[in-house]
């Protein structure tokens, strides 16, 4: 147990300081390419950005490859392999999507219309790398539920990535959560290399002068849904299934800020940190959702 709690806090030290020295020259080079999208309030910065979560990431567990049982090394190639796929398909996103439909259900009606959006060719590669993550990861009973989960995850990050710091945020609290109910699991390994990632990019992101876009939504959703199916029994699977299909109902219909406005503790939490003047735009969503 001592050896999983050193491993998690030297691979979370060993994202961060990746994300720390990788992070200046991406936004650099980002900013130089000329890749500028205007934020919720208008603003013109650098976006994708979040791809340098991705990357420290990667260095982080490569890092700690060796150290890993024989069962957890194959666990992290799967682990890799859905974080590539997902924030790949994220930057397809992010260089190519119009923005033009709103959410799945906007999307799916445009691919039975016959257009191919860059939002419904990222949900359907992501439907195929869930699956294939789910083989390698459990029963095949299970697998049905366990694509759905990894899937519906990825996008959830993407959901709430509408404002300064909230989807990295909320990737956070969630990480918590999961450390809280699984302590001293060898698959914390992979979230704490994210989560240390992520710090390093995070002050950025609340200062609005980054935008991690569906690169680095989609990777940390990736990392969520894959933690939650390689440590959940198959009740809190069905119940985080249930919570997901719930969420994503509710985007369909409403405005998640204009909610989160709406409620003073959640209104608190997601300005925390933030470079977000109250009287602007509240409650308003500007952003893309797909």
């Amino acid at each position: 147990m001592l050896k999983i709690a050193v491993l998690s806090t030297a691979t979370f030290l060993a994202g961060w300081t990746a994300g720390r020295l990788i992070f200046p020259g991406m936004l650099a080079m980002i900013a130089g390419a000329g890749y500028l999208r205007p934020n919720y309030r208008g603003e013109t910065i650098p976006s994708g950005a979040g791809v340098a979560i991705y990357v420290s990431t990667l260095a982080a567990v490569s890092a700690s490859f060796f150290f890993l049982p024989p069962e957890i090394r194959q666990k992290s190639a799967v682990f890799m392999i859905l974080m590539s796929g997902c924030t790949l398909l994220g930057l397809v996103d992010d260089f190519w999507g119009s923005g033009r439909c709103r959410g799945l259900a906007g999307h799916l009606k445009s691919l039975l219309a016959g257009r191919l959006t860059t939002g419904s060719l990222k949900a359907l590669a992501g439907l195929v790398l869930a699956f294939y993550a789910s083989a390698l990861s459990g029963p095949w009973t299970l697998i049905p539920l366990n694509t759905l989960i990894i899937a519906l995850s990825v996008n959830m990050i993407n959901l709430l990535d509408l404002r300064p710091g909230r989807a990295g945020k909320s990737f956070l609290a969630l990480g918590i959560l999961i450390l809280a109910a699984f302590p001293l699991k060898y698959e914390l390994i992979f979230l704490s290399a994210a989560a240390g990632s992520l710090l390093a990019y995070l002050p950025a992101d609340l200062k609005a002068r980054a935008m991690m876009g569906d690169a680095g939504a989609n990777a940390l959703g990736a990392v969520t849904g894959i933690t939650a199916v390689w440590l959940f029994g198959i009740e809190a699977k069905v119940f985080c299934l249930l919570a997901l299909l719930l969420l994503h109902a509710v985007a369909e219909k409403h405005s998640l800020t204009g909610i989160i406005a709406s409620n003073r503790v959640l209104d608190y939490l997601d300005r925390l940190g933030a470079n977000r003047p109250e009287a602007v735009l509240k409650g308003r969503e500007t952003g893309k959702r797909t």
